[in-house]
């Protein structure tokens, strides 16, 4: 555990995925799935494996500056590692991806235009931020967020507090 306190960690690690847990979620349709982020949040699509009887294995999209790992979940190779879809969990899911970025609002808005439900609008909330949450047409609940106060942890026990 040395190496880690030594910051020799960061050895061996693209600078991608450096200071995160990267998401991989499964969908029923990346191609689609993938089409719907770049409309609706503007990510990026950095590369794509296709699997060799049709659909994606892997990809990688950047949303803000947050990579996403993505596939379909028909895929065989998919469906040897078990992975689902939201949809074959009865349209549950049991992640939630948040993401910051300059402005939630705006995103918000071309998210919903691009088919996103929202399920809360854009709205300021006691930790300090404003925040959306919505649904992708895959089923996956996303959270974005605007920054705009840094909220000690004693005034959000008061705020807490006071929202009941």
């Amino acid at each position: 555990m040395a190496e880690y306190a030594a910051g020799t960690a960061d050895i061996g690690i693209p600078d991608r995925y450096r200071y995160a847990v990267v998401p991989h979620i499964m969908v029923d349709d990346a191609a689609a799935a993938i089409d719907f982020y770049r409309r609706a949040f503007g990510a990026r699509e950095d590369f794509r494996i296709d699997a060799p009887g049709g659909g994606i294995l892997h990809a990688e999209i950047t949303v803000g500056r947050s990579a996403l790992m993505l596939g379909d979940a028909s895929v065989d190779e998919a469906e040897a590692g078990s992975f689902a879809a939201p949809s074959s969990l009865g349209g549950g899911t049991s992640v939630t991806l948040h993401v910051f970025v300059p402005d939630v609002d705006a995103l918000a808005e071309r998210a919903e235009a691009a088919g996103a439900e929202i399920l809360q609008p854009p709205t300021d909330m006691f930790h300090g931020d404003r925040t959306v949450i919505l649904k992708d047409p895959s089923g996956h609940v996303w959270v974005f967020l605007t920054h705009l106060e840094d909220v000690s942890e004693e005034e959000l026990r008061r705020r807490l507090a006071a929202a009941g």
